[in-house]
């Protein structure tokens, strides 16, 4: 089939949105690498799925984007831990180190999850630069970009290991609930943390 024959396309189109997606401080960069990590998952997932039930999960991902996208504001992705070129480059480094710990370790991890490799390898991939992304961030949207990340990489191990319409469906739900509450509360400043001049002495 074509996807087992050019999986290792997927895993290349992973690692590139997946890293840019991480490093950019572009709203529509990340965006944009976010749709297409979606691509790649679906490439992935259809190596054990039917392509109809593939084809929902890049749909699903395609509608989180969208409703992120519909509470832009460039300057929440600017980072303030790891500013400019230097924090780029810094996270950039710290996810070269996990693709080199997910190859490494992805032989030993066949023995846990009996999937392909490079199904293995993709999912791992996934998670572990979404929980970089947690660690490494406090904006809201990034939050939420590295939630989606993390459920991406266990929807591609799952789909290895079983095929579950409810399942699917289930963890589809979640994808747009997690786009849907974080878009609002970033829209209704539910995020905001409250200024320390903001608070009101008490009367002497």
């Amino acid at each position: 089939m074509i996807f087992s024959q050019t999986a290792g396309l997927a895993l290349i189109v992973i690692l590139a949105a997946s890293l840019i997606v991480l490093v950019s401080e572009r709203w529509y960069w990340s965006l944009g690498a976010l749709a297409l990590q979606y691509v790649g998952v679906f490439w992935l997932v259809a190596n054990n799925w039917p392509l109809g039930l593939s084809l929902a999960k890049l749909v699903v991902g395609w509608m989180a984007v969208a409703v992120i996208a519909a509470s832009r504001s460039e300057d929440e992705l600017r980072e303030e831990r790891f500013p400019g070129r230097a924090g780029q480059l810094f996270r950039g480094l710290a996810a070269i180190l996990v693709w080199a710990l997910v190859f490494s370790i992805s032989p030993q991890a066949r023995e846990w999850f009996p999937v392909q490799t490079p199904v293995l390898q993709g999912g791992m991939l996934l998670a572990g630069i979404g929980l970089l992304h947690l660690g490494m961030t406090a904006r809201p949207q990034r939050v939420v970009m590295g939630l989606l990340t993390v459920i991406a990489g266990f929807e591609v191990l799952y789909s290895g290991l079983e095929r579950s319409v409810l399942v699917a469906g289930l963890l589809g739900v979640v994808n747009l609930g997690l786009a849907l509450a974080g878009s609002y509360g970033m829209l209704s400043g539910q995020f905001a943390e409250t200024p320390l001049d903001e608070e009101q002495e008490p009367a002497a």
